[in-house]
């Protein structure tokens, strides 16, 4: 969000735990480090363990900024979706998390703000407080920010229905809205699993979408997130004939 320049002065007075719960964070250089070395890591385990595989990665080759949407049958989604993004792109990449579960526990916390860069959204009160706070993340460009409108993991591998907050998110601002099918990682890591199981994953990257021209009322922007969902359907079948 900011130009790479560190100033440790400028949050020396918080405690660990502190700083990794603020937003926007402060750049750390052994924070990124780690990061970057997670990254390659995952992006390792991925190919070997899931056979990660990504259909479609020419339509997140752009310096613009992105809004990438997806459905979300697990944790390995985020973890697939950074993957496909270039390494030099990660610092300026914030996957869209639960503020009520990954940031309350340290664990949790650490993984969330270190290893994957975080942005903490509530999905209960607070919600137009964390609208807001994404599109002042998108205000800078070539940012990246990825949400999952279902809100919540699912429990059957379906589709749930998108939420309206993405809609608002993106109608009437001139970014490019990138919709994307994870085939896979509901038979690999579903809710309530300890540990991921070897099973085949797949990306499908859709076109990019802009909805600048969409106002932002409410019928427009309930529109746009079904819109967005049939995106997101649509691209199971191009999964299907892989």
């Amino acid at each position: 969000m900011k130009r790479w320049r560190y100033d440790s002065a400028n949050d020396v007075e918080r405690t660990p735990l502190e700083r990794l719960r603020q937003f926007p964070r402060e750049p750390d250089m052994l924070v990124y480090g780690l990061r970057s070395l997670g990254a390659l890591i995952i992006r390792a385990l991925l190919r070997v363990y899931h056979r990660f595989e990504i259909i479609g990665h020419e339509n997140l080759r752009t310096n613009r900024s992105l809004v990438i949407v997806a459905n979300h049958c697990s944790h390995l989604d985020t973890l697939c979706l950074l993957a496909a993004l270039p390494l030099r792109k990660l610092h300026r990449a914030f996957p869209a998390a639960a503020s009520d579960y990954f940031f309350q526990s340290v664990p949790r916390l650490w993984a969330a703000a270190v290893l994957v860069n975080a942005l903490p959204f509530a999905r209960q009160a607070r919600v137009r407080q964390s609208l807001t706070l994404c599109q002042e993340v998108l205000a800078n460009a070539g940012t990246i920010l990825i949400i999952f409108p279902e809100g919540t993991r699912s429990t059957t591998g379906e589709v749930g229905e998108f939420k309206s907050g993405i809609g608002a998110l993106v109608a009437g601002q001139d970014v490019a809205v990138v919709p994307c099918f994870i085939d896979g990682t509901f038979h690999a890591w579903p809710k309530g699993r300890r540990m991921p199981r070897p099973r085949k994953v797949r990306l499908i990257v859709g076109a990019p979408r802009n909805y600048r021209t969409r106002p932002a009322d409410k019928l427009d922007i309930c529109a746009i997130a079904a819109q967005l969902r049939d995106a997101v359907n649509e691209l199971r079948l191009v999964n299907a004939s892989h």
